[in-house]
């Protein structure tokens, strides 16, 4: 692998460039994982199944004892308070429950889920997932030291007091970035709006919330902070952004290699996580790459539940409000892969049904194979900021190798390097096959059928046998193949792709 360079995105450069850890026997990469308030969502899957991508292409390229994964599970915040007293304000009155075991009740369930749903789309588990709840006092210990430096202060709002990041303290003195650089924003454009919460006890429009008092109703642990040479005490709990500066220190270091997370991250959260961590570290990154994933949408609209197109990685799973079936783990994890990580991707039944025929035609191919050497053609195009789309011809490809030799030590080879390639990007592992054949797919042919039926019309059309040509034009167009012809431009001779029409 030492002759293919590394390539990623690099949000901050808003370019792409080779991808050189400070050490390669210790790559870095942390990635923002699910507030545990409620089961997670096809696009919080997104995420994961890019990262996990990116996670198996380092393992393979540095070593697996040489790549450390970090994805926090934030089980800290308003939405999870609001949660708990919905589902056991009941038990809380009544003093069956305290409002800390209600929040607990509610974040391992969620949490138990999550873990299940992104098991069962492939996923590795990270090296380390750590908890909110389990770095307070490493939260508490780096707003002290971003008060020191004179990046935090404290007010007073209708909720109570607040300790709050000066935006304007980050100005890019001191080796320190300014703020913005990340989300490419001006501070005079920190107005109402975009996530930016606007009130009047703050400085400035974009300041953030560190730590805030909590009422008898709310979580809350006691922090202490020296401010102006007063100590105040405030029972409250952290600001979102604190959370993740804080946990991805304490398993990577003040600097590391990745940061990932979803486009939608970027302003204000990951752009806050780098103004906390590179004020209280002194540094000028807190990652030397930061990665985003794009958004997602469902069957052509913003997903929402009130648009009725909210759907969860359980409900694919394990019910039948999608399409009327349930839909194995790897077919969902391929129709997240089949568009570039970064471009925008629109989730259907159409896109689900392609998916699950295709995985199927590949599964058939190799079931049985024993794995063999994991082809250089696959892992390449990763190599090139994780270009998948051009992985699925090189396996549609080894597929058609095992179709054409049908037995033989070339059949046995390309057979076990499908397997291999497919184990890799993590679509086929133990169970997966008997699940994905006991799938009904669309009834559509596969796609080496349609190939090779594309490939005796043509002969038909040598021959001038226009009648079998015909046949196989209508046939295929009966089964929801549409066929079009053109003619290559430089040699003239007739070229015939299809597509699927629903």
């Amino acid at each position: 692998m030492s002759q293919v360079a590394l390539k990623l995105h690099n949000t901050l450069t808003r370019r792409k460039e080779p991808f050189v850890p400070d050490d390669p026997a210790k790559v870095r990469m942390y990635v923002c994982g699910p507030t545990v308030y409620d089961f997670a969502h096809i696009g919080n899957a997104r995420p994961a199944v890019v990262f996990d991508v990116l996670y198996r292409l380092l393992r393979h390229v540095y070593g697996a004892s040489h790549v450390t994964y970090v994805r926090n599970i934030t089980d800290v915040d308003d939405k999870i308070n609001a949660r708990a007293l919905r589902d056991f304000g009941d038990k809380i009155r009544a003093g069956e429950m305290t409002l800390n075991g209600a929040i607990r009740a509610v974040t391992e369930k969620t949490a138990d889920q999550y873990h299940a749903d992104v098991r069962a789309l492939g996923c590795l588990e990270p090296t380390h997932e750590p908890r909110a709840t389990e770095h307070i006092a490493g939260m508490v210990a780096m707003i002290r030291q971003l008060i020191d430096k004179g990046h935090a202060y404290l007010a007073s709002g209708e909720e109570g007091r607040e300790v709050l990041f000066d935006v304007t303290s980050m100005d890019g003195s001191g080796g320190v970035p300014a703020y913005g650089s990340l989300s490419n924003r001006r501070l005079e454009d920190q107005q109402a709006g975009a996530r930016i919460d606007v009130k009047d006890h703050k400085k400035n429009p974009g300041d953030f919330v560190l730590w805030k008092e909590s009422s008898s109703d709310q979580p809350g642990w006691e922090g202490e902070f020296l401010i102006a040479g007063e100590r105040i005490h405030i029972h409250g709990r952290p600001g979102w952004h604190i959370e993740c500066s804080v946990m991805s220190k304490a398993f990577l270091g003040e600097t590391f290699d990745i940061h990932g997370g979803g486009l939608d991250l970027i302003f204000p959260h990951h752009e806050n996580e780098l103004a906390q961590s590179c004020c209280a570290h002194g540094t000028a990154a807190m990652a030397r790459t930061w990665m985003h994933n794009g958004y997602l949408q469902v069957e052509g609209r913003k997903m929402s539940k009130s648009e009725g197109n909210f759907v969860t990685i359980h409900d694919l799973l394990e019910t039948e409000k999608f399409g009327g079936r349930k839909w194995p783990g790897e077919v969902l994890r391929l129709a997240l892969l089949m568009t570039h990580y970064r471009e925008p991707i629109d989730f259907s039944l159409k896109r689900l049904e392609e998916a699950a025929n295709r995985l199927y035609d590949l599964h058939i191919a190799c079931y049985e194979a024993p794995p063999a050497r994991l082809p250089i053609e696959v892992v390449r195009p990763l190599m090139n900021d994780l270009n998948f789309a051009e992985v699925l011809p090189v396996l549609s490809r080894l597929r058609d190798q095992i179709s054409k030799s049908s037995t033989g030590p070339e059949y046995v080879e390309a057979g076990g390097q499908l397997r291999a390639a497919l184990e890799f990007l993590g679509l086929y592992y133990e169970g997966a096959s008997v699940d994905l054949f006991g799938f009904v797919v669309k009834d559509y042919p596969a796609e080496f059928e349609i190939n090779d039926l594309v490939g005796e019309r043509l002969a038909f059309i040598k021959d001038k046998n226009w009648a079998e040509a015909d046949r196989i034009r209508d046939e295929l167009l009966s089964q929801g193949i549409q066929l079009k012809d053109s003619k290559d431009s430089e040699t003239g001779e007739r070229i015939t792709t299809w597509e699927v029409k629903r």
